[in-house]
């Protein structure tokens, strides 16, 4: 998606039961890294947005709640 000229890359997760951990914790680092190369992948490929600023947001969702965390990946 975009927010202005930022292409925002967005990894909605669900867990309707935290028994394995809830949908913020189930973007460990190894799918951060998945989600990084499939973005270097779509730049490679669209590269009328390589240039442009990025971030990756996660849309958490469970039962009864919603999370939208923005720049997700940066500490």
């Amino acid at each position: 998606m975009l927010d202005g000229d930022t292409v925002v890359f967005v990894e909605v997760r669900y867990r309707r039961h935290a028994a394995w951990g809830g949908a913020l914790e189930s973007v460990d680092l190894r799918k951060q890294q998945r989600l990084i190369h499939a973005a270097q992948h779509f730049l490679q490929q669209e590269s009328r947005w390589a240039r442009q600023p990025c971030r990756f947001d996660v849309v958490a969702l469970d039962p009864t709640q919603l999370d939208w965390l923005k720049n997700a990946f940066e500490t």
